[in-house]
């Protein structure tokens, strides 16, 4: 699940025109969400309303002051690190999404073979509303989990992206974010 958080926060990313956000209306999320709809437990033909897209970006913010803190001392990302919720905040919003579709473990079994276990949603919500709670989990399992101490700011010229520290010498997002810094520190020690 922190590949899914991780891909939901970087919905807002920066290209050399300037930033990217993936869902500034309803038919982004639509895609996005359609996308991922076996890992969020949504039905493949789930439409995104402007209001649930609205939620769904307010979350996104709440989650991402969570990381600008997980990564301090580090600095946030520049995105939009001057638009995020209070921490306090944050955690509140993270916190009542997940509540918002509780869920349950369910045992399946069909007599023949291995018992299964699964998680579902104890009460009927809203597909929005489970939208938000798996992604409010999924967060709040990265933050409790090991991996938030390898959670970390992109440091690359206009990246803005959080990443997963998977080995020791990784600085950058991605090879093409490695290559971007280093040509710009070539160019900076060369400029003189």
């Amino acid at each position: 699940m922190s590949f899914l958080i991780l891909e939901y926060v970087s919905t807002v990313r920066a290209d050399r025109s300037g930033l990217i956000d993936t869902l500034s209306d309803a038919g982004g999320l639509t895609d996005w969400a359609g996308k991922h709809a076996a890992e969020l437990g949504l039905d493949p033909g789930f439409r995104a309303t402007e209001e649930s897209r609205r939620e769904t970006v307010r979350l996104r913010q709440a989650v991402r002051a969570l990381f600008a803190r997980a990564v301090a001392p580090g600095p946030p990302s520049r995105a939009d690190a001057g638009a995020l919720p209070g921490f306090e905040e944050a955690l509140a919003q993270v916190n009542a999404d997940a509540l918002a579709a509780p869920t349950a473990p369910r045992l399946s079994w069909d007599g023949d073979g291995e018992p299964g276990l699964h998680t579902v949603v104890a009460v009927p919500t809203d597909a929005s509303v489970r939208l938000r709670a798996r992604l409010a989990a999924a967060a709040m399992e990265l933050l409790a989990g090991p991996d938030r101490t390898l959670l970390r700011t992109c440091q690359a010229p206009r990246c803005v992206l959080y990443f997963i520290k998977e080995h020791p010498r990784q600085e950058w997002c991605s090879t093409a974010c490695g290559n971007r810094a280093r040509a710009a520190r070539h160019y900076r020690e060369h400029k003189k």
